[in-house]
C-alpha cells in the first residue's frame, strides 16, 4: 500500500512538472506570437510592403490575397470607391485609389506608402487592359488606350516609386502575357502592349541590378479575369458595330466567348509566381505561367520558330550543331 502511495506520488509529480513543461512552452509561444504582431504594429517597418496595381479583380485580386494571407502588407491599387471598400476588408491590405493613367493619383499613392512607414520592397505592375479589334480598323485613340494603360502605366509607376525600390535594394515584377511572345489577329493591340512590356523589363532590369533592385515579368496564359468582359463593355460603350468587320465572324466568336462563364482556371499560379519574383532571394528574369501543355508548347515552338527564322540566310547564320550547343550553354547558365 506504501509502495502504491509512492508510485502515485512520484506518476503525480511527473505529470504535473510535463504539464507545467507543456503550459510554460505554449505561453513562449503565444508571447513570441504576440509580440511579433506587437512589433508589426509598432514598428510598421518589420513587415516588408508591396503595392500590386490592377488589385481589384482577377490576377490582381489573387496576388493581394496571397500576399496579405502570408503576412506581407498590400497597398492595393484600385479605381472604383467599393472595389477600394472590400479591398480594405482584407487584413493586411490597405486599399489606394490608383488610376496608372493618373500622375495625381500617382503622387497620392506615393506620398501614402511613405507616410505608411514601411518603405517598399515590391512593386507589382499588374493593371492591364485590352482591346479587341483587327489593327486596320482601329481607331488610333483604342491603341493609345491600351498602350497608356499597360506600358505607361508600369513606365509611371515604377520611375515613381524608384526611390524607395533602391533604398529598399526591392523588386520590380510586372504583369506582362504570353501574347507577349504570341500574336495573332483581333489583339494586336494587347499583344503589341506585352512585347513592350518584355523589351521594358529587360532593359529596366539591366539598368535597376546596378543598384540591388531585381525586375522579373510574369507572363499568364489563359487564367480567369475580367479583361474579356471588359473589352465587350468597352466596345458597347464605345458604340462599336462588328457589322461588315474583315473579321467579322472571328470577333462574334471571340466576343460571345468572353460573355460566356470562365471555363479558364483561377489564377492561383499566377499569384505564386508573382510571390517567388516579389520574395524569393534568387527570383527569375521570366516566369511563363500556362494552365496547360498546349499554350506552352505553342509558346515555346514560337520562340524556336523565330531563331530559325533569324537564323536563316545570311552570312553569318549557325549550323544545327551551333545552335543545339548554344542550347546546351543556356540550360546549363547559373540560375
Amino acid at each position: 500500500m506504501v509502495l502504491g502511495t509512492m508510485v502515485l506520488s512520484r506518476l503525480s509529480n511527473t505529470l504535473e512538472e510535463a504539464l507545467i513543461r507543456h503550459v510554460t512552452k505554449l505561453v513562449v509561444l503565444l508571447a513570441t506570437v504576440l509580440g511579433t504582431a506587437r512589433l508589426g504594429a509598432q514598428n510598421p517597418a518589420a513587415q516588408k510592403a508591396v503595392l500590386i496595381t490592377g488589385a481589384s479583380t482577377g490576377i490582381g485580386r489573387t496576388m493581394t490575397e496571397l500576399f496579405a494571407f502570408k503576412g506581407y502588407f498590400v497597398y492595393a491599387g484600385a479605381r472604383k470607391d467599393q472595389d477600394i471598400a472590400d479591398l480594405n476588408k482584407i487584413h493586411n491590405v490597405q486599399a489606394i485609389k490608383l488610376d496608372v493613367t493618373s500622375k495625381a493619383d500617382i503622387a497620392a499613392a506615393v506620398t501614402t506608402v511613405e507616410r505608411g512607414g514601411r518603405g517598399l520592397h515590391g512593386l507589382v505592375n499588374n493593371a492591364g487592359v485590352a482591346v479587341a479589334e483587327p489593327l486596320i480598323e482601329m481607331e488610333e485613340e483604342d491603341l493609345t488606350f491600351v498602350f497608356d494603360v499597360n506600358v505607361y502605366g508600369p513606365f509611371r509607376m515604377t520611375k515613381a516609386f524608384s526611390k524607395l525600390l533602391i533604398a529598399s535594394k526591392g523588386r520590380v515584377v510586372t504583369t506582362g502575357s504570353i501574347s507577349g511572345i504570341l500574336s495573332g489577329p483581333l489583339l494586336g493591340a494587347y499583344s503589341m502592349s506585352k512585347h513592350a512590356v518584355e523589351a521594358y523589363t529587360d532593359a529596366l532590369a539591366a539598368e535597376l541590378g546596378r543598384v540591388g533592385v531585381r525586375v522579373s515579368v510574369i507572363e499568364p496564359g489563359g487564367y480567369q479575369s475580367e479583361m474579356g468582359r471588359n473589352v465587350v463593355r468597352r466596345m458597347e460603350e464605345r458604340g462599336k458595330k462588328i457589322e461588315g468587320s474583315m473579321f467579322e465572324k472571328e470577333l462574334r466568336g471571340l466576343l460571345n466567348s468572353t460573355t460566356a462563364e470562365s471555363r479558364d482556371p483561377k489564377p492561383d499560379d499566377v499569384a505564386q509566381a508573382a510571390l517567388h519574383a516579389v520574395f524569393d532571394p534568387a527570383p527569375k528574369a521570366r516566369y511563363m505561367v500556362v494552365p496547360n501543355q498546349r499554350q506552352a508548347e505553342g509558346t515555346l515552338r514560337k520562340q524556336i520558330l523565330e531563331l530559325v527564322q533569324l537564323n536563316e540566310g545570311h552570312a553569318f547564320s549557325y549550323s544545327r550543331d551551333s545552335l543545339v550547343s548554344m542550347l546546351d550553354q543556356a540550360l546549363k547558365r547559373p540560375k
